[in-house]
């Protein structure tokens, strides 16, 4: 492998990681407050609000259902207005995050639900607080499924920001079409492949990995 392409392997590994990374750091911003309210305000949640959660439900559910590559098509305008551009990997970030919110949230709701009702019913019998049965009880038992569930939304980001690659955004997608594609380069088109296998084993490896030390600790207490 040249030198030259060696480069552009690293910079595009950079870049994807960047969005991946950024993006998913979003996706817990967003998608785990979005996931507390629904288990909240949903039925047998501890502030039943059907007015609210159905709506929250649905617009979820709505996002998630729209293929990535149109999303990505259809946020163009938004994303001009936010970054300035549509193009480059800080452009890609947008609807990447965008995306990835609702599926983190239906993540973290099911990571929320699993929690036994027995440990909420006890902190409430002692006159904890809405916030302290958050704080004390669902967040720490819902970690292990939390993270498991990051590690998935990870992987699935870094298959998503190749496909922003076909819109320019830069990073191994774009790299692999620019080059491998069109240039009909297969030693960079298996450069890419083989990057994207390492990343996604490795994302996968340190997902597992904290995610037995989250159950361990939790076991433990």
């Amino acid at each position: 492998m040249s030198r030259l392409i060696f480069n552009l392997l690293l910079q595009a590994t950079w870049q994807t990681l960047e969005m991946v990374l950024i993006s998913g750091f979003l996706a817990v911003a967003g998608g785990l407050p979005l996931g507390i309210l629904l288990v909240l305000t949903g039925p047998s949640g501890l502030s039943p609000m059907p007015w609210l959660a159905r709506p929250l439900g649905l617009l979820t559910d709505a996002v998630r259902a729209v293929p990535f590559i149109i999303l990505l098509v259809l946020l163009i305008p938004l994303t001009r207005f936010i970054v300035g551009t549509s193009l480059g990997t800080t452009a890609a970030i947008v609807p990447l995050a965008i995306a990835a919110i609702p599926y983190f949230a239906r993540i973290a709701e099911v990571s929320l639900r699993e929690v036994d009702p027995g440990l909420v019913d006890a902190v409430r019998a002692m006159g904890g607080t809405r916030w302290m049965v958050i704080r004390y009880v669902l967040l720490p038992e819902s970690l292990p499924g939390m993270i498991s569930g990051l590690t998935v939304t990870l992987v699935t980001l870094v298959g998503a920001s190749a496909m922003a690659g076909t819109i320019g955004a830069g990073g191994l997608g774009d790299l692999a079409i620019r080059y491998g594609y069109q240039r009909f380069n297969t030693t960079i088109m298996s450069g890419v492949v083989a990057v994207l296998i390492v990343l996604v084993t490795g994302l996968q490896a340190i997902g597992n990995l904290l995610s037995r030390k989250a159950r361990h600790d939790a076991a433990g207490h």
